[in-house]
């Protein structure tokens, strides 16, 4: 069975195509997770809507807590790091972490930027080894393979890579290290783009990737397939 945590990041609440200034970002991660649970009705899904209920951003506080041992740990920092904790038990429980997220001014929105800070923790998803220190980072979440799906939106055209604007898209590139980080390294993008331009550009970049979408789903159902089932198809 196939656990699933899905983010949505966008600021807007609503579909593309259904709601008046509806997420394309949202509707890409609908599509994927709607689906891949209608082909595999027994995997898990566990949903969170950064865009509308961001985490916490994190400040002096939380550095405390996060850099103090858990033994030292008093009440107080138990408490701040409560939040943390939530958000990384779903991350390590997760098989496909699906990241919709708008490109908003070059970079991921505000609300990604506090879940990334959230989960990246001493002790829990990196750990340091000082006795090596030309390389002291150990990511703790490559323990298994686990794939991440990054669902964006764009105005323009030309963000992805080799494009024309590829040099001023901060989101992807961003995303792709942290989760590298913690050990999550096989990552899949896909993305709407030309949502300022409208019309025939637009419509063809989410058709395209609505395709991209189908194929994704059935090669990662695939991959993730147990091999007993995979050698009696």
């Amino acid at each position: 069975m196939t656990h699933i945590l899905q983010l949505d990041a966008s600021a807007r609440p609503g579909l593309a195509g259904t709601d008046v200034h509806g997420s394309h970002s949202r509707f890409l991660s609908q599509r994927f997770v709607s689906r891949w649970l209608a082909q595999r009705k027994h995997d898990t899904l566990c949903y969170r809507d950064i865009g509308q209920q961001p985490p916490s951003i994190i400040n002096h506080d939380w550095i405390a807590a996060s850099f103090t041992p858990d033994e030292n740990r008093e009440p107080w920092m138990q408490e701040t790091l409560a939040e943390s904790e939530e958000l990384v038990a779903e991350l390590i429980a997760a098989d496909v972490l699906v990241i919709a997220a708008p490109l908003y001014n070059f970079g991921m929105p505000a609300a990604l930027k506090a879940w990334i800070d959230q989960i990246v923790r001493p002790g829990r998803t990196i750990e340091v080894d000082d006795s090596n220190p030309l390389d002291p980072y150990v990511a703790k979440l490559a323990d298994r393979p686990r794939h991440a799906v990054i669902l964006s939106a764009r105005g323009g055209v030309g963000f992805g890579v080799g494009g024309e604007m590829a040099h001023m898209n901060h989101l992807e590139p961003n995303l792709i290290t942290a989760l590298g980080f913690i050990g999550i390294t096989r990552v899949h993008q896909i993305a709407i783009e030309g949502q300022e331009a409208g019309g025939d550009v637009l419509a063809q970049s989410v058709a395209q990737a609505t395709r991209q979408i189908d194929a994704l789903v059935t090669e990662l159902q695939r991959a993730l397939q147990p091999v007993g089932a995979l050698q009696s198809a």
